[in-house]
Order: structure tokens, then C-alpha cells, then sequence
């Protein structure tokens, strides 16, 4: 049995979407998205698993739902979890979606020179949750960066120390001098190693640093996975470009990996989606989720859009025809306790005809929000 605790209560209860965990869930106020973010925010993966049967039918019969918290001898769950990527497996009638949910990546920048208003600038849009960190003043204010979701005033030891740094965490020190490159450095490698460490400064710099720190104890393997020179080689010149080269390395970490074991999250979840689905409990919507793919689609699984009754929509799977296609049948199912499965074709002659730029194929789940989450 998975069992979770939460804070402030004195017993443990199975997260399993049935009679009883709907009539907790009514009582206590939360629903499934509020557990998952939740846990996220705590920094802990969490796997959503939804049992269907058939290709549509009503949600708490015919489709169920539970959150596993760690890798188990369920191979879907297990893969689910280890490659950040959302399952969907079809056993004749019965048919199980398993969606990692991963702790929303920071992107924690030392340094708030020149380079950094471009890349908080940047990376904001692409998803991460900026946190940035210098010890002056000048260079440490929101007005300076506001689209950054922490500005930190502090010195940096002190400042990585309050932080906690994570394994899903990415790290890019810019800072001023060597000096302070170095006490940053060091004092990441004292702690947990966040997924990536990138450094900025010549091949010489760089080195100096590394072997000054290995004098000083610092791990000799930690310090070879330290990105340096900094960013992808495309040439950058302009704070602009190398914020760019910056980032492209960052994405390239996230989604191709490297030749290391670390987990990842892969899937395409909208956060601000999940946040909205944690807090709207009683607010009556359709939920779509893309569940599987094949071929080229706009959208990876793991993506999720909600629609509510008056056609408003939040999140997308991809736009244009893949959207409409289905649009209309998530507002006619909000209220009903239903569910469906339904394949956008997006190859041959009925995209060509769309002018559609794919050619690929999305499974999506349609569900009616109510019933979920009480």
C-alpha cells in the first residue's frame, strides 16, 4: 500500500480517487491537483496514474485515480517516474495513463550583471522559476528583474546556504570576479549537486577555479560535470547572444540529457495550468490532456489545457485545428462525470486540407473537472 503523510494530521491515508478519498477530499477541502502541487512544491515527483476502462465512460467507475510517490514494481509507474515522460498503455479494454509530475525546475543565477537581465528575461518565458542572487544592492532588485520569482540581496555563501539547493535544480554563475566564482562553486559543491552547474569565463579561467577547488577538497567528478565555458558555441557576442547560448545549453540539459543518470522532467506540462487545477475546485470545467503520441504534433504528452462553459480556455495542445477538433466536445461534457479518449489525426489529406504544418497523430483524455476533484 503507498501511503503519504500530511503535516499537522496523525494517520496516513491512501490517495486512491474512490468513495472514501472524494468524501475526505469534500471534507479537507483539497483535490488531486493540490496534492500533486504540493508535493512538487516540496520537491518531490509524484505520478498521477489514471485507470481507464473502455474509450469513454464515467469517472469514478470507469476511470480511477491515484498518486504514487515513488518507483515500485509497476514497470508503467516505474518508467513514468525515472524518464519524466507520461505513459499510456492499452491492455485490451483497460488502459492506464501514468503523468510524472517533477518539481518545477529554478534556474538559480549568481550574478545580476549585464548577462542576466537578457537571461532571466528569457528563461522566464521557456518555463523556469528564476531566482537570482547578488550581494549588491544596484544589481539585486525586482525592478531591475521582474520577472524573476525571488531577488536576492545577499552575499552569495550565505545566499546558496538559505536556498537548499536541489537535484532538479540549475545553476549559472555569472558573477563579477573569480573570487566570487569561486566561493559560489564551493559552496554548491558542499551540499546537494542540482542537475546542472554551468560557469562562465575563458577555458583558462575556468581551470584555474576547478583546480584551485580540488586543492580545497571539492570532488574531482563533481567539478568535471561543471559546465564551462559556459553555453552552447554559436559564436555569442552580445550579452543578448550569450544569454541565448545560455539557455539553449539549459534546454538542451532538460530534454536531451547528458551522459550522466540524472532524472528529468520530459513531459510537456503547463504549470500555471496546474496551479489554476489546484485552486478552482468548484469552478465547472473540462480538462484535455495529451496522453500519447506518434509522429510530429505540436504538443508532447503531458500537456494540458483546461475549457470551461463559455468557451474561455487556459493552456493549449498545440493550437489551430488540434484544438478546435475538440474543444467543443470538452464544453459539452463539463457536468456530466464522463470522460473520452479521442484521437486528432493530424497526417494525410485532412491536414493538408487545414494547412496544418504536422503530421502526426495525439491521443487525448477528455474529462469533466467536478467529479475529480472532490
Amino acid at each position: 500500500m503507498r501511503m503519504i503523510h500530511f503535516a499537522g494530521m496523525k494517520e496516513n491515508l491512501r490517495l486512491i480517487e474512490g468513495k472514501h478519498a472524494q468524501e475526505w477530499r469534500r471534507k479537507m477541502g483539497k483535490n488531486i491537483y493540490s496534492e500533486i502541487l504540493d508535493s512538487v512544491h516540496n520537491g518531490r515527483k509524484v505520478c498521477m496514474v489514471s485507470n481507464l476502462v473502455g474509450e469513454d465512460g464515467k469517472i469514478g467507475t470507469d476511470l480511477n485515480k491515484e498518486l504514487v510517490y515513488s518507483t515500485n514494481e509497476d514497470m508503467v509507474i516505474q518508467q513514468s517516474l525515472e524518464e519524466g515522460v507520461p505513459q499510456f498503455v492499452k491492455q485490451g479494454e483497460a488502459k492506464t495513463i501514468a503523468e510524472p509530475f517533477y518539481p518545477e525546475e529554478r534556474l538559480i543565477i549568481l550574478g545580476g550583471g549585464h548577462i542576466a537581465i537578457p537571461l532571466v528575461e528569457f528563461a522566464a518565458k521557456t518555463g523556469f522559476q528564476l531566482i537570482l542572487i547578488d550581494d549588491r544592492l544596484s544589481f539585486a532588485n525586482t525592478g531591475r528583474f521582474p520577472l524573476a520569482k525571488q531577488v536576492i540581496c545577499d552575499n552569495f555563501e550565505h545566499a546558496l546556504g538559505e536556498l537548499k539547493i536541489r537535484e532538479s535544480d540549475y545553476v549559472v554563475i555569472i558573477t563579477r570576479g573569480h573570487r566570487y566564482d569561486s566561493t559560489c562553486l564551493k559552496s554548491i559543491c558542499q551540499g546537494e549537486e542540482p542537475s546542472y552547474v554551468g560557469m562562465i569565463g575563458s577555458k583558462r579561467r575556468t581551470a584555474i577555479v576547478k583546480e584551485t577547488l580540488e586543492t580545497e577538497g571539492c570532488d574531482r567528478n563533481r567539478l568535471s560535470r561543471v559546465h564551462t565555458p559556459i553555453g552552447l558555441a554559436i559564436g555569442a557576442i552580445t550579452p543578448e547572444e550569450i544569454a541565448i547560448s545560455i539557455l539553449a545549453e539549459l534546454i538542451s540539459h532538460k530534454r536531451l540529457g547528458a551522459l550522466d543518470t540524472k532524472k528529468r522532467n520530459c513531459s510537456d506540462m503547463d504549470y500555471e495550468v496546474l496551479q489554476v487545477l489546484s485552486e478552482e475546485s468548484d469552478v465547472p470545467k473540462a480538462i484535455i490532456t495529451v496522453v500519447h503520441t506518434k509522429g510530429s504534433v505540436p504538443r508532447g504528452a503531458g500537456a494540458k489545457m483546461i475549457v470551461y462553459r463559455d468557451g474561455m480556455i487556459l493552456g493549449s495542445i498545440g493550437g489551430g485545428c488540434s484544438e478546435a477538433a475538440v474543444i467543443g466536445q470538452a464544453r459539452q461534457m463539463i457536468g456530466t462525470n464522463t470522460f473520452q479518449l479521442v484521437d486528432i489525426d493530424l497526417t494525410g489529406d485532412a491536414a493538408e486540407e487545414e494547412g496544418m504544418v504536422c503530421g502526426g497523430i495525439m491521443t487525448v483524455l477528455i474529462e469533466d473537472y467536478i467529479l475529480t476533484s472532490l
